[in-house]
């Protein structure tokens, strides 16, 4: 049973290296502006945080499961997609990008708790069948130290980790000595609810644990493309 991470965020594939799934990597060609901005216009409404995030995983995983069956044929397994965005106050946030945005982000976050929310979405793919796709949402509340000072706001920011990561923080590396408390599946949080990708895969007939690799580096990851997503 092999596994397809789409997505090459570093975060996602370390989460699923630390669960035992070494995936094969590919990057989806997705214009994740572009397909909200139809859906929302189609639709006449803003996308909840939920909404946003699952309709994105779902388009990831779609993208590159088609990419497989032409690419790949012999592919038997599961493609994986998910997006993630981080809610606090009503506000939704990105990626910072900058090192001004991200240190502005923690000065406002200090003290108070927001909401990481997790679309995930699971493709199926047999050799000469229709292809399964199953998905869902998770969610996790994130709450910051309040003592947090500027001046280790200003170390953090110039490690460089929370510019290219939704909400401006990680809880897995530098910035988790600044989170006090996680309700919810932590690996929500680095990316991916783990527990919910186990659910996703049984209802399309895997278990989890046929998806464990820890002796064979020969098997992953191979990664193709260049663009995290």
């Amino acid at each position: 049973m092999r596994v397809c991470l789409a997505s090459t965020s570093p975060a996602r594939l370390m989460l699923l290296g630390q669960f035992g799934i070494r995936p094969l990597t590919v990057a989806p060609d997705v214009d994740e502006e572009a397909v909200i901005a139809a859906v929302e216009a189609a639709e006449r409404r803003t996308l909840a945080p939920d909404e946003h995030v699952l309709l994105l995983a779902r388009r990831k995983a779609a993208d590159v499961a088609a990419r497989l069956r032409d690419d790949i044929p012999d592919f038997d397994g599961l493609v994986i997609g998910g997006d993630s965005m981080f809610e606090i106050g009503g506000e939704v946030l990105g990626k910072p990008y900058t090192a001004e945005n991200a240190a502005a982000r923690w000065r406002a976050m200090r003290g108070r708790t927001g909401v990481l929310h997790s679309g995930h979405a699971v493709v199926r793919i047999v050799p000469g069948e229709q292809s399964r796709e199953v998905h869902a949402t998770a969610a996790a509340s994130v709450s910051f130290v309040e003592d947090v000072t500027d001046a280790e706001i200003e170390a953090y920011v110039a490690t460089g980790e929370p510019l290219q990561v939704a909400g401006a923080f990680t809880v897995d590396s530098l910035g988790g000595a600044f989170i006090e408390r996680v309700d919810g599946d932590p690996s929500t949080v680095v990316g991916m609810s783990v527990s919910t990708l186990r659910r996703l895969a049984r209802e399309v007939g895997v278990e989890w644990t046929t998806l464990w690799n820890t002796t064979d580096p020969s098997l992953g990851p191979v990664e193709i493309g260049e663009q995290s997503a």
